[in-house]
């Protein structure tokens, strides 16, 4: 083990290997080839027969791959298997393995339409759009919808929890906990949004992108159009669609990949924003963590209760990003037609899905152990009857009080200001008595503005 993905993380995040692992890789290669032949066979081309029913169920059960037919297919590509030697080259390895697969079936006289007019890159660009959408759709999204829906539960529960706000670190104007949380809720909501709608790219024009081989066997057929009659197939029950590229290299530019990693990585910096916060919320007694029996905070502070649930997402979100920052610079650059610097880079990207995982559950179980402390925040908030002074001024502003601002200012500015100071400070204002009653009424507990409604979501 090289990482903790695949060891302390493994029983958390093991189930992304099943879209984005190794295996994940070799079985969308197989179903690509797959499809492809099965275009092939619906051209009418001369020499190729269509294909049976009970044919076309012979190479969809050979989508399925096994351990052994996973083994059968590193050894073809790495040592040599049978009569096959090494490949040393894994989209090659995946043909041989299909050949050797159908060589005992009705397809046997067709073993020279696997891979026709394709180059490497056409197999790997939709395996490779297959990970992404797979691992966006079934394992990231499920566990971030459900994460914005927890936010949006606490968000609604402590709507009315006030608490004191600060701007640089220092006392502003009261607040409530659940309209501080809303903010993270839509934020993460406009970006989960543009990641269901997401697409991902894949090319598939031979060598270099133009088609070359494959006019020249058939110059007669509509290839574009049999290309996208490939893309369609990968699209099957598929959410995050898979699109093919107009005009390509050898490979495909790779943009849409660069948008999905943006994407996540501004969901990863809201996430970092969310848990830094929660971090400063628990050091300032505001937020209580469950507390199991048994469990240690410290090796040598018995009395510790720490927020490893939000520390543990900040880590791991600042890991994915920094993967998924080096990914949008990377693979969608490649000098002239192609160059092969990418294929190593391009294996990492489950790794980068693997710590986003990691740190939305962490953050998931950190929203399930805490609880905000009502009676703290609004002890600390009434400490601060200074934060009224926006309200003063912005009061008597709209009586017309000619120096408003200026008043308040060097009455409050950089002073212990009381509960009692607002009441001798309104007794000498030359205002209406109407004012100075409106004035004697704020308290510190009821100036939330409409933070209970914009925490419900409410938008009236």
């Amino acid at each position: 083990m090289l990482c903790p993905l695949d060891g302390r993380y493994r029983l958390r995040v093991g189930m992304l290997s099943h879209y984005m692992g190794e295996s994940a890789l070799a079985v969308n290669r197989v179903r690509a080839e797959v499809i492809w032949l099965k275009i092939l066979s619906g051209l009418k081309l001369p020499r190729f027969k269509q294909l049976t029913a009970g044919e076309q169920k012979i190479l969809d059960n050979i989508c399925t791959l096994s351990p052994a037919d996973l083994e059968i297919l590193q050894q073809i590509e790495t040592s040599g298997y049978k009569t096959i030697p090494a490949t040393k080259h894994d989209v090659k390895a995946v043909e041989y393995f299909l050949r050797l697969k159908l060589s005992n079936t009705s397809l046997k006289d067709r073993l020279s339409w696997i891979h026709f007019s394709l180059t490497s890159e056409d197999i790997n660009s939709a395996a490779y759009a297959g990970l992404l959408s797979d691992g966006t759709e079934k394992v990231l999204l499920p566990v971030l919808l459900q994460l914005e829906k927890k936010l949006d539960r606490l968000a609604r529960k402590e709507a009315r929890s006030v608490m004191l706000a600060r701007t640089h670190g220092q006392p502003a104007v009261p607040t409530t906990f659940g309209k501080e949380v809303r903010v993270f809720v839509h934020r993460l909501h406009r970006q989960i949004e543009q990641l269901q709608k997401q697409e991902i790219s894949c090319k598939f024009g031979g060598a270099v992108g133009n088609y070359n081989a494959h006019m020249a066997a058939f110059p007669q057929v509509n290839w574009r159009r049999a290309a996208q009659q490939f893309v369609r197939a990968l699209n099957q029950k598929r959410r995050i669609k898979i699109i093919l590229t107009p005009a390509s290299t050898q490979v495909d530019p790779r943009d849409t990949y660069a948008e999905l990693f943006d994407t996540l990585r501004r969901i990863h910096i809201i996430l970092i924003d969310f848990c830094q916060d929660m971090w400063h919320y628990g050091a300032a007694g505001f937020i209580r963590r469950q507390v199991k029996a048994g469990e240690v905070g410290s090796s040598t502070m018995p009395q510790k209760v720490n927020p490893i649930d939000f520390e543990n997402a900040e880590g791991n979100l600042q890991l994915a990003n920094a993967l998924l920052n080096l990914f949008s610079h990377k693979l969608p650059v490649s000098r002239l037609q192609r160059d092969l610097s990418d294929s190593t880079v391009l294996r990492n990207m489950g790794m980068a899905f693997g710590y986003a995982l990691q740190a939305y559950l962490s953050i998931g179980e950190g929203l399930n152990k805490i609880s905000f402390d009502c009676v703290s925040a609004r002890r600390e908030l009434e400490s601060h009857p200074e934060v009224l002074a926006e309200a003063v001024q912005t009061i008597l502003r709209a009586v017309g009080y000619a120096r408003a601002y200026e008043e308040v200012r060097d009455f409050t500015r950089g002073k212990t200001i009381t509960g009692n100071d607002w009441q001798t400070f309104a007794d000498h204002l030359d205002i209406d008595s109407a004012t100075k009653e409106k004035l004697c009424r704020l308290t510190v507990g009821a100036y939330v503005g409409l933070a209970p409604k914009l925490a419900e979501g409410k938008n009236d």
